[in-house]
Formats: C-alpha cells, sequence, structure tokens
C-alpha cells in the first residue's frame, strides 16, 4: 500500500495549518487505536488500522468548516463520504469505509433521514473490527481546541447523548469493546 503520508500530500498542502491540524489529529487517532488493540490483546489488523486511522478525514479539505482551517463549500458532515470517494478513487476500499462510517458513533439510514442530513440513504455504521475501533478512537480527539488533549469518557458520553439514545447506545457498545 502507498504511504498514507502520500496520499495526505495529494490533498493538502504540506505545512499549512489543515495540514498540520489533519495529521496530529490522525496520529492521534491512530495511537489510541493502537493503545486499545494492544490493552485488549485484540486480533486485527494492525497495519490496516494504522493507515486507515491516518487517513480517516481526508474528505474535510472539502467541507466548510473555518475554526480548523478547512475552505470547502460542503456541509462538514459530507466529510466522511468525500473521503470514501477520495479513496476508492485511489484504490483503497477497505479505508474508504472506515471514512464514511467513522462520524459520530456511525450514521443509520434512520439517522440521516431523521435529521435531514445532506448524505446518501445507506447505512454508514461501522460494520468491521476495524472500522469499530477507529470510530471509537476518534471520538477521544477533537480537530478544534486543545487537538492533543484526549477528551474525558465523561464529555464524549454527553456529546453522544446530544445526538440521541441510539448514537449513545452504539458509543457505549464501542466503548464495551474497546475501552
Amino acid at each position: 500500500m502507498t504511504d498514507p503520508l502520500d496520499i495526505i500530500k495529494k490533498y493538502y498542502e504540506v505545512g499549512s495549518p489543515l495540514y498540520e491540524t489533519l495529521l496530529i489529529h490522525s496520529e492521534k487517532v491512530r495511537d489510541k487505536a493502537l493503545e486499545c488493540i494492544n490493552r485488549r490483546g485484540l486480533e486485527v489488523d494492525t497495519d490496516f488500522v494504522a493507515s486507515a486511522a491516518t487517513l480517516h478525514d481526508i474528505g474535510i479539505f472539502l467541507c466548510d468548516a473555518p475554526d480548523i482551517y478547512c475552505t470547502g463549500s460542503l456541509p462538514y458532515i459530507c466529510h466522511g463520504v468525500e473521503g470514501r470517494r477520495l479513496l476508492e478513487a485511489e484504490g483503497l476500499p477497505r479505508h474508504a469505509l472506515v471514512c464514511e462510517r467513522h462520524t459520530g458513533s456511525g450514521l443509520t439510514v434512520e439517522d440521516i433521514i431523521r435529521q435531514n442530513l445532506p448524505l446518501p440513504h445507506r447505512d454508514m455504521t461501522p460494520q468491521t473490527i476495524e472500522e469499530k475501533l477507529i470510530c471509537y478512537a476518534d471520538k477521544f480527539y477533537s480537530k478544534s481546541g486543545d487537538i492533543r488533549a484526549e477528551k474525558s469518557l465523561d464529555s464524549i458520553i454527553r456529546s453522544m447523548e446530544r445526538h440521541g439514545a441510539d448514537t449513545l447506545t452504539r458509543f457505549l457498545e464501542l466503548h464495551a469493546l474497546f475501552g
């Protein structure tokens, strides 16, 4: 597989604030996922987890989120499906699914319809252990504020609660697996 950083460099200006934000966030998520693997003794493809965690947010540059230096035109919620599109074009279909399935604790068709999200009406919940692991690890780090600081479990739970009982339940299921 191509080095994930080579793929990121195709879409991001090296050294730019957005590049640095993406890189720090991705490294933190990767390290958290690898920590969970080691702590739990999980039987997973660690090389895939490391590369997919590095690439999980590749689509953010296409979105409008100026607080994290993203100057695209799409709503931020679209970064996962856009990341999927980019990584499928790169010939990385498994990585592409991680992009699409890591938002929140995953998005069901019902979530997308109920919230009137500008997303395709399809299941975007993590399915494989690797997808679930990266989705889980991602919740512990933000791309705004102190991006190096790990969020507390309580703050993540409060955030998940704001998105509904189903979202919180899915996160707690991930926590039972990896926490």
